[in-house]
């Protein structure tokens, strides 16, 4: 018996932060479960989300993430009382905890999130310990990657 899934349920990706590629080198991927209310749950399965100025800061032995938008519907949420920027939990191990704290503190790392996906039935968020990129940075990105695009066709005609 097949499974009927619409074609943005079977990717698994709810929302993505391109701009994180862009302005900052990212390394050490961690993934997160978050905390959610049940509005924020209906949104989110309409794609009602946004996290492309999502950070991660950590109080009191906690992540929180911050910085991201998840829009109420209309419907859901007539008798919710909603915040769609509220900072929202992230669920890590305290050992994850402690190394991205490390990590910010003692080498001077963002904590960026990059990626909302489905797994299974819950929501995750891929986050990066992330280094900020310079301007000229960001133009060594940029060359390198027509570079590549450059040799790519080259490699393709040749053959």
């Amino acid at each position: 018996m097949k499974k009927n899934k619409s074609s943005k349920a079977s990717t698994g990706t709810i929302a993505l932060n391109k701009k994180a590629r862009h302005d900052y080198f990212l390394e050490d991927k961690y993934e997160a479960g978050m905390a959610l209310q049940g509005w924020e749950i209906k949104s989110i399965r309409e794609g009602k989300v946004n996290i492309t100025d999502a950070y991660v800061i950590i109080q009191n032995g906690e992540a929180l993430l911050v910085g991201s938008r998840i829009s109420p519907l209309t419907q859901a949420s007539t008798h919710v009382i909603s915040e769609p920027e509220r900072a929202r939990k992230l669920l890590l191990n305290k050992r994850e905890i402690d190394r991205l704290m490390g990590a910010r503190d003692r080498q001077g790392y963002s904590i960026v999130a990059t990626a909302m996906y489905w797994k299974k039935c819950w929501v995750k968020l891929e986050i990066h310990l992330a280094k900020g990129k310079l301007t000229h940075d960001k133009r060594d990105t940029v060359k390198d990657r027509d570079w590549k695009r450059q040799k790519e066709r080259v490699m393709k005609h040749s053959v």
